[in-house]
């Protein structure tokens, strides 16, 4: 199983590796020399750099304490997951399934062989806790072609592969240790004369100083939308990037990650059917149709998840004298055998071939996407007009459902109208750029509605749920009376919420359509 730690650090170039005196910096007390290591590791990625890209870095190394493979996955600016796995010859699975998504067929091979001599200094405070671990690393990196890469395997070099060398000092915190003492000690670095690092990491300084004549470096930012197809494009590549990058942590199951997966895949899919004057529907309507699978896939555990989250909620606020019988008991056996094998299905999608040509499809999709002449139109004129028909739709739909009786035919409407609020809310996403302020107001109130249609759908299942739970308590001659009082609490709720519908429907003014807002 690979260990996983929470890396919060920073970079620093240094041409001599001299360090200010750090004690009484903050918290710290005392700085203690931890001697030297010689650490030696060679960085995987693909021939076209796609770790490099997304700044991943996979790296198999020797020497010093941690030994082994290390995949680092960026968590927030400054802030990595750095999990590892024992030294082998080969990638070991559990870090390559994590990279599925990024390298999916090709290969990972040596490319960087990185050699390091580093001095070790533990910032302790007056107790001497550990506070935050800092190197000076005396770098030599090597670029490794294909014969470099044979004569690394080997144990050897070959000189024909591009050298860099530098000295870069590194400041990583504590486990558990505070933010707020980085920035204490960047002062004091910088005043020093130490500068912070201008590269991410040491692969990506090496990947740049170690590069061939007429190397092209990697992708800088996209130059800014202009027509209307640019900014349905804007939009296409943030949310297939978003799905790409959430399957590690789908995989590791962390906490909201399918959640996200699958806002990220309604998104795309919202933005392939409601362009239907910017991008062909003949060309996007079977990827369209795959999302839909794959958000259903992902919501199987997620959906049920939430449910059961809800009726545990409505169970704990009863007072203990309302609840009568096993319930506790049942509802906890109801929800595990209802997520039984959810987890290995889910990374069951993932590993498939059906899920990983569908992001194939969609890199081929916004590489060469299938424009129609609105494309190049204006961009307000243009996502205005989807924003005002996904706006008119949603008007329609909530007005049907209002008009039925309460029941379970105004509760499908009701879900409809949900639906349909999402993709207004994801229109004017999109038409943000182009809009600006005037996209806001129908994307708020389609938001508003969401949230509360949302709410009352988790009702309706709960009502289904809490039906098929108090059927089994009778069929085992339990008594059924905690779940008749919740399905009222239930049935309270719905009505407080269809009752909010209508102030709600009022902030659903006319958005105009075909036209510049202004």
């Amino acid at each position: 199983m690979a260990a996983v730690r929470r890396e919060i650090e920073r970079k620093y170039e240094s041409g001599t590796g001299r360090l200010p005196d750090l004690t009484g910096v903050g918290p710290v007390a005392a700085v203690a020399d931890r001697g030297t290591a010689a650490l030696d590791a060679v960085h995987y990625d693909t021939a076209d750099a796609r770790l490099a890209a997304a700044g991943l870095t996979l790296r198999r190394r020797t020497g010093g304490t941690d030994a082994g493979w290390h995949l680092k996955i960026p968590a927030a600016p400054g802030v990595r997951d750095e999990i590892r796995a024992p030294l082998s010859d080969e990638v070991p699975p559990a870090l390559a399934a994590l990279l599925r998504s990024r390298v999916r067929g090709a290969a990972l091979r040596p490319v960087l062989r990185l050699r390091s001599t580093r001095a070790v200094r533990h910032l302790l405070d007056a107790r001497g806790t550990l506070l935050a671990e800092l190197s000076v690393d005396t770098v030599r990196a090597d670029r490794l072609t294909g014969t470099a890469a044979a004569a690394d395997d080997r144990g050897g070099h070959d000189d024909r592969s591009a050298t860099a060398r530098w000295t870069e000092i590194e400041v990583e915190l504590a486990e558990d240790g505070d933010p707020a003492l980085l920035d204490l000690l960047d002062d004091r670095l910088r005043a020093a004369g130490v500068r912070r690092a201008a590269a991410p990491s040491e692969a990506a300084r090496a990947l740049a100083e170690t590069a061939p004549p007429g190397h092209r470096p990697l992708p800088g930012p996209p130059a800014p939308p202009v027509t209307a197809g640019d900014h349905v494009l804007v939009r296409l590549r943030a949310q297939r990037d978003a799905v790409v990058a959430l399957d590690p942590a789908v995989r590791r199951d962390l906490p909201d990650s399918v959640h996200r997966m699958r806002v990220a895949i309604r998104r795309l899919r919202s933005a392939l059917r409601g362009h239907g004057r910017v991008l062909d529907r003949a060309a996007t309507a079977p990827l369209a149709a795959e999302l839909k699978w794959l958000a259903g896939e992902l919501g199987l555990d997620r959906d049920h998840e939430v449910l059961a989250e809800r009726l545990t909620a409505a169970l704990d606020a009863l007072p203990e004298t309302l609840v009568t019988g096993p319930v506790r008991t049942r509802l906890r056996l109801w929800s595990a055998s209802r997520r039984a094998g959810a987890r290995s299905r889910v990374l069951a999608v993932l590993d498939g071939g059906r899920y990983l040509a569908l992001l194939d499809a969609l890199d081929a999709l916004t590489a060469r996407p299938p424009l129609r002449p609105a494309a190049g139109g204006d961009p307000a004129e243009v996502l205005g007009r989807a924003l005002g028909e996904e706006h008119a739709r949603l008007t329609a739909a909530l007005d049907r459902a209002l008009a039925l009786p309460p029941g379970p035919a105004r509760d499908l409407a009701l879900h409809e109208a949900r639906k349909q609020a999402k993709r207004t809310r994801y229109a004017a996403e999109t038409a943000a750029g182009a809009l600006g302020a005037a996209a806001g107001p129908p994307g708020a109130a389609a938001k508003a509605l969401q949230t509360l249609l949302g709410d009352h759908q988790d009702g309706v299942l709960a009502r289904r749920a809490l039906r098929e739970l108090a059927g089994q308590a009778q069929a085992a001659r339990e008594s059924s009376f905690t779940y008749g009082l919740l399905y009222g609490r239930e049935e309270h709720r719905a009505a407080v919420l269809e009752a909010e519908l209508p102030r709600l429907r009022a902030r659903l003014r006319p958005f105009g359509t075909g036209r510049r807002p202004g």
